[in-house]
């Protein structure tokens, strides 16, 4: 399970509202996105991540043969035929889906989602790609967690637009 967040230098991962104008894209981002695709079926992504695109008019971005799951406690009725919504413990929830035969599965979220996940040891692989930019507040990337989650480096490329995407494996 592989989880992958955009954030900032200060470490926040979108503003209060939700909004992540502040991504900055390119084609050595672009590309890298691309190859993980290649190593995914599945996308979990938590409803504070996913609400923000759904209320920009856009569709939730799909890819043939990658199934697309919404976390949710809230969200009663699906607004988007490319997702299910998933009103279920995420810790219960991936639990199963870990156990089924398959590529990897990507997380999209926040701090909220990731730290359950990271407290059931559900997280193998942690990416982040770091934009240059200082927001000062906002949402922050990860919340109190009960114990240490211990971290091997494995990648760490930087983009043509100042960014540096990290990659680390979490030892469990």
């Amino acid at each position: 399970m592989i989880l992958h967040l955009a954030n900032i230098l200060d470490n926040y991962i979108a503003r209060k509202d939700g909004a992540i104008d502040w991504i900055l894209r390119n084609d050595d981002s672009d590309s890298a996105m691309s190859e993980l695709w290649k190593t995914i079926d599945t996308v979990v992504i938590g409803r504070g991540t996913y609400e923000p695109v759904i209320k920009s008019g856009a569709p939730f971005p799909t890819f043939p043969g990658v199934k697309n799951y919404v976390l949710s406690r809230t969200l009663t009725e699906n607004i988007d035929n490319n997702v299910t919504i998933i009103n279920e413990d995420a810790v219960v929830f991936i639990n199963k889906l870990k156990l089924e035969k398959g590529k990897d599965i990507f997380v999209m979220g926040g701090g909220l989602l990731a730290k359950p996940l990271f407290e059931a040891n559900l997280i193998d692989e942690l990416g982040v790609n770091i934009h240059p930019i200082l927001l000062g507040s906002d949402i922050p990337l990860f919340h109190k967690m009960s114990h240490q989650i211990k971290l091997e480096l494995i990648q760490c490329k930087t983009f043509n637009n100042g960014c540096v995407s990290i990659t680390y494996r979490v030892k469990h």
